[in-house]
């Protein structure tokens, strides 16, 4: 097969900009290879964000879906302005949108998932065709549509030298995800650790008045004592004791949490702080202790990429508190970790355009490998 020219947008659960990567596909399956052409980040404005997090009704859906189709359209014509390419010249658009909510077969009678950013907008103002909706088709057999990228991790960063080597891919958003790929797909562990950035972002923009959207640098989080009973509160949240598979979204750790989190101890803000850094820490690595280790003794290293691998003190708690394994950047392996969730729905959207089922059955529980997505033409 060819190579494809295709880009890849979202907005993850962090809520903070519309990202789009431009890749060039050649293959498909277990040939497929990616390269990155282009990256962009476009910053959403705070009235955009508040509105996202905000009590929600059909007619302010309505308008989002809408409205956040034209953010990621934008976006995409960002990232080929920017590699000098026409749009003439792209094979597809995969737009993972913006999740507003998500219920996996453990959360809901009724499994569903919903994601905004309307691909027929996206379509019309890039004149390009565009697959979408990536989640539900693998929820329609039974799976949790979450997580997505161990796809991508085990199609792209697998350790094609070394067959008996084992990787771990630690994806640091909103919410926390996990990938443990060796030579063969069935083999893959994956799951949603819990949370990673969402309940940090939160608390940063409550003790800032919205002037901050995250704990930048870990200045706020590193001024602050970690509260042990809170903690302990924390980490017996029901998420972290559920067996793989399972997926997370802010049903779980989103602005409930955070109130609840908040009403603790609003006068010592930092100390919140500090304590919502500890249990990121902790649920990840509990999670690596818990499900990973056992059956993976003998990792080649933890490849970190997301938002938090931008929070140098998260970064290092992780790295002692996961230590001997060895924790690094995504960077190391030569592809920018900030364009790797961009970089995972240009692929998906070539797999959908090949007719090739990317959904890995271990990661959400479906029942059979599917296709993804749906085309906007």
């Amino acid at each position: 097969m060819p190579p494809r020219l295709c880009v890849g947008v979202l907005s993850g659960t962090s809520v903070d900009a519309a990202e789009a990567a431009l890749c060039r596909v050649e293959g498909t399956g277990s040939d497929v290879t990616l390269q990155l052409v282009a990256h962009v980040s476009r910053p959403f404005a705070p009235d955009l964000i508040a509105r996202v997090l905000g009590p929600q009704d059909a007619r302010s859906l309505c308008a989002l879906n809408f409205e956040l189709g034209e953010q990621f359209a934008e976006a995409v014509l960002a990232v080929l302005a920017r590699a000098g390419v026409a749009p003439g010249d792209v094979h597809v658009v995969g737009s993972h949108g913006q999740t507003m909510a998500h219920l996996p077969p453990d959360l809901s009678s009724t499994p569903s998932t919903l994601q905004l950013g309307e691909a027929s907008v996206i379509a019309e103002r890039t004149g390009l065709p565009v697959v979408s909706d990536f989640r539900t088709r693998d929820m329609a057999v039974g799976g949790q549509g979450a997580p997505l990228v161990p796809y991508l991790d085990w199609a792209v960063f697998r350790n094609r030298e070394r067959p008996d080597a084992t990787r771990a891919f630690l994806n640091l958003g909103g919410i926390g995800n996990l990938s443990v790929v060796g030579a063969r797909m069935e083999d893959t562990l994956a799951f949603d650790t819990g949370p990673a950035n969402m309940v940090l972002d939160g608390l940063a923009r409550r003790m800032t008045d919205g002037r901050l959207g995250c704990d930048r640098d870990g200045s706020l989080s590193s001024r602050g004592q970690v509260l042990p009973a809170l903690l302990e509160e924390l980490l017996a949240h029901p998420f972290l004791a559920r067996p793989p598979p399972r997926s997370a979204g802010r049903e779980g750790f989103g602005e409930a949490l955070v109130e609840r989190i908040w009403a603790a101890a609003p006068e010592r803000p930092h100390d919140l702080m500090a304590t919502a850094r500890a249990f990121t820490v902790e649920a990840t690595a509990r999670a690596f202790e818990t499900w990973v280790y056992p059956r993976f003794p003998h990792l080649e290293a933890v490849y970190a990429s997301g938002g938090g691998t931008r929070n140098p003190a998260l970064m290092e708690d992780l790295r002692a508190r996961l230590a001997p394994v060895p924790l690094e950047r995504l960077d190391v392996l030569g592809f920018p970790e900030e364009a790797k969730e961009a970089a995972l729905f240009a692929l998906l959207a070539a797999e959908h355009r090949a007719g090739t089922p990317a959904n890995v059955c271990p990661a959400t529980g479906a029942r059979r490998r599917v296709v993804l997505g749906k085309l906007t033409p």
